[in-house]
């Protein structure tokens, strides 16, 4: 009886020592505030719970990090955090990030003033104008080296609808989901007032992306491609896009 005893214990104590997971890993993971794909209000977003779960699924916990956008990348190429949670793919950025598989798409389209009937065909139909982008966001190559219009930079999407709506610019860019998020949580005075080309200049995947230096994050990737795989073969991918009205 008291062999037995003793044995159960052991067994005991064996379990309550052991890691929940053997491959269990925790890396630190940056991204900004671009509802409702990252919304740090509410610590949420549908590519916040993507990339949480396909990571989940492979054992990986992340350690979220939130700053601006230009913040994140030069964290990331200079490996203070081991990945970003949503990239861009750009040419310049290709020499120093390594990219996951894209898990979602973003359509980026012109903001205009209500009753402009501007509506863009290509870079030559910009010509002259003044367009307001993000600093650090990851725009198309030949949009961030066309002479054809001259670029103002700002901290934020809501920045550039003001300076619209005051004539500092002619027009500015965002993929039409978030734009409309973040108006309508930060500045719903201004919906009435802009509008959207119908063409967009890209249509942009959206990629985990670490540093093609940091061992720990390429290994982060090739499991967020797994644990993609895997989220999208039993039904959460498609769950959590239902939540947010994207499927």
């Amino acid at each position: 009886m008291n062999a037995r005893f003793t044995t159960l214990c052991t067994l005991v104590l064996l379990l309550l020592a052991a890691p929940a997971s053997v491959n269990a890993e925790t890396v630190t993971a940056a991204y900004g505030d671009w509802p409702p794909f990252f919304d740090t209000e509410k610590s949420s977003g549908v590519a916040l719970e993507i990339t949480q779960a396909a990571m989940a699924s492979q054992g990986y916990t992340l350690e979220l990090i939130v700053a601006p956008w230009a913040r994140v990348n030069v964290g990331v190429k200079k490996q203070q955090y081991d990945i970003t949670l949503g990239a861009w793919w750009t040419e310049e950025r290709s020499a120093y990030y390594q990219y996951s598989e894209p898990y979602l798409e973003n359509a980026i389209k012109f903001i205009k003033l209500k009753g402009n009937d501007f509506e863009y065909t290509s870079l030559a139909s910009l010509n002259g104008k003044q367009i307001g982008t993000v600093r650090g966001y990851g725009y198309s190559d030949d949009f961030l080296n066309s002479n054809e219009f001259r670029r103002q930079e700002a901290n934020d999407l809501v920045s550039n609808i003001r300076k619209l709506i005051n004539q500092r610019i002619d027009l500015t860019l965002e993929d039409e989901i978030v734009a409309r998020a973040t108006i309508a949580k930060e500045a719903p005075e201004l919906a009435n007032q802009i509008t959207f080309t119908s063409n967009a200049l890209t249509v942009n995947k959206l990629h985990v992306a670490g540093s093609k230096e940091n061992a720990k994050a390429l290994k982060a990737i090739e499991a967020f491609n797994l644990g993609l795989a895997e989220i999208k073969a039993n039904g959460t991918f498609d769950a959590i896009l239902a939540r947010y009205e994207l499927k």
